[in-house]
């Protein structure tokens, strides 16, 4: 367990140095801490993408965004993420990197689609539960992993997601957030089972600037 979050810690950091880096000037970047409920089924059946809820647990997610990248003004001057969330229940936990354009509702509510990778540590090719000549044990412990985890098929995976914010007031906002992983049958070709999390981000913006 503590290996595989270690690793994920570390290319956390990487990628965040890199991101932060992008944005101009670079300490006017985002800090965010969301609490999320992990595998909701609900959306799944709405998007088709879901995995069953098989996993259970809640979702801590620690990220960072940079400032708008000016540099990047001929796609909508986006805003880079780094994202790493933690899973209570140690199933599948991930690392991602994106972009995602903030736009402006009113004063205080704007809508922030993204997209980007995303790499879990999650399962990703359980062993089938009838190939021949398993023992019942066997059986019963492959029927296990498949009724109380995904299946992700690949451990590289698409990373959308869309948020819906209100400024609080200074330098805090908070999201409802939606957060999707899933291979999209590019990464692999097959098993496309998805995690779907939904949950609340609050957003500390470090220097005064606005969306």
């Amino acid at each position: 367990m503590f290996g595989r979050l270690g690793g994920a810690l570390a290319a956390l950091g990487i990628v965040a140095l890199g991101t932060v880096g992008l944005g101009r000037p670079a300490g006017a970047a985002e800090l965010i801490l969301g609490a999320y409920g992990h595998d909701v089924s609900f959306i799944g059946k709405v998007v088709g993408s879901g995995s069953a809820n098989r996993e259970g647990g809640a979702d801590i997610e620690l990220g960072v965004r940079s400032d708008r990248i000016e540099a990047l003004h001929v796609i909508g001057a986006p805003q880079a993420h780094a994202l790493l969330s933690l899973n209570t229940n140690n199933t599948s936990n991930f690392v991602a990197a994106g972009l995602s354009w903030p736009m402006r509702l009113t004063d205080r509510f704007y809508f922030r689609p993204g997209l980007g990778l995303a790499y879990t540590d999650g399962e990703a090719g359980l062993p089938p539960v009838n190939a021949p000549g398993l023992t019942p044990q066997e059986v019963q412990r492959r029927l296990h992993l498949y009724r109380t985890r995904i299946d992700f098929g690949s451990q590289v995976l698409f990373e959308p997601e869309l948020n819906l914010g209100m400024k609080l007031g200074g330098p805090w906002s908070a999201e409802l957030s939606w957060v999707h992983i899933s291979n999209g049958q590019v990464f692999h070709h097959g098993k496309n089972q998805g995690l779907d999390d939904a949950g609340l981000r609050v957003i500390y913006a470090l220097g005064a600037r606005g969306r």
